[in-house]
């Protein structure tokens, strides 16, 4: 089999298809939960925390170059300036995003999960095999013996 076929196989494989389709979907609602993080959730945290601005929050670790034409008290201005500073509001910002996202991830599985649990007021069907089974008893009950 040439390589070619084989990549052919391997690529139109449903679980390789499905990874693809959950990657891009998966980067689609991360844009959608980093904003709402972003936009939604850190102002209100911002608010109740006197309009503290996490990502903000930096320890400048090297000097200032002369040439330096930006805020000094922005993280992104120093970051732009080369000057090494330990950002970990930035850091903090993320890990709200990361937090919140897993906490919807589990919200859709439990969601998911809930739909396909049967219904408890339906009983479950007998299996076919267990009806055989109970045929067969019910045929030997009712057989003469010898």
């Amino acid at each position: 089999m040439s390589m070619i076929q084989e990549f052919k196989n391997f690529a139109l494989k449903g679980n390789v298809m499905d990874l693809a389709v959950g990657v891009i979907i998966g980067g689609a609602f991360s844009t959608i939960v980093n904003s709402i993080v972003k936009d939604l959730i850190m102002p209100v945290v911002g608010l109740a925390t006197g309009g503290l601005d996490f990502s903000n929050l930096f320890v400048k670790l090297g000097p200032i170059p002369e040439t330096f034409k930006g805020n000094i008290g922005s993280y992104k201005d120093l970051q732009t300036a080369g000057v090494a500073v330990f950002g970990y509001g930035s850091f903090i910002t993320v890990l709200i995003n990361f937090i919140m996202l897993a906490f919807i991830i589990f919200l859709m599985v439990k969601f998911i999960n809930n739909l396909r649990k049967p219904n408890e007021t339906e009983p479950a069907a007998t299996p076919e095999d267990v009806l055989l089974l109970r045929e067969i008893r019910d045929s030997l009950k009712n057989s003469p013996r010898l």
